[in-house]
């Protein structure tokens, strides 16, 4: 059982929105047996439901919008549509009226979130943390109506936490209590080392939501340990305790692991429209569902007809492609990208618009240049052993006849205007430069 501490001994009210805004004027507020049908949609949990339909019955009679927390470490510089799923979330609850709160996890971020890990993250430093978190709130103003976001980084209450809060932080939580993470029980069953820092994240985690007076958590189902934390805190220190909602975790484009960077399934949010119409394109039919359910507005009734068992997978996907590119980038631009897909998958044409690439005459031997080093230096690949990798897979065409490389040791010939290809999605002409 956790120490009792008076309440408000740790908790600053100045970190807090002091004046609670009432609902905005023109905004439409759904009774709240009505918002929560729309909060259900694509949900794993809603723990305890019961609270927050009670919360929002008490919104609604005071016309003070709930306070919805989301929060992100800025550990990486891209934001894939896996991260948009709590993020439309939180864009649904503005859309009803309530006020989001994104906290930017600059301090938790120097730890690395454990949820579903099996190893320890690798630590950032305080400047690479500080370049993401701006891109992020960038990228972020795609999906949120970010004028009316309340942003906080949690440096502004870590960074001047003295030692004697942050032990009577830790007393409330016990070893036993934090081993029942499924992450940290299977770590010690593989003998994987547990570092301290790393028990301090869900800590951390729900402070953020005492100083922010959290009605709502989002995040995702691995984080429900930590969301639970936090409504143990927010009692401690005398608040009501937040809801916490678990939402599903978004699957890659190979349907089978969690979309992310390092697996090389992921779709990103600033990808070109092509691009990411394409990718949509190429996601297994499986998960098709899912995918409407958590990345678009389409009502049920429509995605059932898109997915019934007489109408075509093809076209449904086209139209989930079209759905998802015309948030980023609107319905034009889609209808664009839909035209341009058409072309060149399925008459097998080379896009429209093929972009050019300079390659100076320096890097050839007798006019020829490796097929390695020359996917590299026209940006179709990382590195050289990713375009040995490429080049293995039988995905690398040049010229005009769509001529095949299967030798990663191959020396190409290169002239002027020579086309070359890597898989469907990514064309290039190359211009030799003196």
């Amino acid at each position: 059982m956790s120490r009792q501490v008076s309440p408000g001994w740790l908790y600053n009210p100045s970190f807090a929105v002091a004046e609670q805004r009432s609902f905005s004027e023109g905004v439409s507020v759904l009774e709240p047996e009505a918002q929560l049908a729309v909060i259900r949609r694509g949900v794993e949990a809603i723990v305890p439901e019961e609270e927050l339909l009670q919360k929002l019955r008490r919104s609604y009679e005071t016309g003070r919008p709930l306070r919805i927390k989301y929060g992100i470490d800025p550990t990486g510089i891209d934001v894939h549509l896996g991260h948009t799923v709590p993020l439309r979330k939180l864009r649904q609850f503005q859309e009803l009226g309530h006020q989001a709160v994104l906290i930017i996890g600059d301090y938790t971020a120097l730890i690395g979130d454990p949820s579903g890990r099996d190893e320890t993250r690798a630590r950032l430093d305080e400047a690479t943390v500080r370049r993401n978190a701006e891109d992020y709130l960038r990228q972020i103003a795609r999906i949120l109506d970010i004028d009316r976001v309340e942003v906080h980084r949690n440096s502004e209450w870590f960074a001047d936490m003295r030692l004697k809060q942050v032990i009577e932080l830790c007393a409330q939580m016990t070893v036993a209590r934090l081993l029942e993470r499924d992450d940290f029980s299977s770590r010690m069953q593989k003998g994987v080392p547990i570092y301290l820092h790393e028990c301090l994240y869900p800590l951390m985690q729900g402070w953020d939501s005492v100083m922010i007076q959290a009605d709502v958590e989002l995040g995702g189902s691995e984080q429900l340990f930590s969301l639970m934390v936090a409504r143990d805190l927010q009692r401690w220190q005398g608040q009501e305790p937040q809801v916490a909602i678990t939402l599903p975790i978004l699957v890659g484009t190979d349907g089978v692991r969690r979309m992310g960077k390092s697996l090389g399934n992921y779709i990103g949010v600033a990808d070109p429209p092509d691009e990411m119409f394409g990718k949509l394109m190429s996601i297994p039919d499986h998960v098709m569902r899912s995918y409407f359910e958590l990345l678009t507005d389409l009502p049920v009734a429509e995605i059932e007809r898109l997915l019934a068992p007489d109408q075509n997978p093809r076209d449904a996907k086209e139209r989930l492609a079209k759905e998802v590119v015309a948030q980023y980038y609107g319905q034009e631009e889609a209808e664009r990208a839909a035209e341009e897909f058409r072309r060149r998958f399925r008459h097998g044409q080379d896009p429209s618009e093929i972009p050019d690439v300079q390659i100076s005459r320096d890097q050839l031997s007798d006019g020829k240049l490796w097929i390695c080093r020359l996917l590299v230096l026209a940006g179709l690949a990382a590195s050289n052993s990713d375009a040995r990798r490429l080049v293995q897979q039988k995905a690398v065409r040049i010229g005009p006849e769509r001529t095949l490389v299967a030798d990663p040791n191959a020396e190409i010939e290169l002239s002027d205007g020579l086309i070359v290809r890597v898989g469907k999605r990514r064309v290039v002409r190359i211009r030799l430069a003196s």
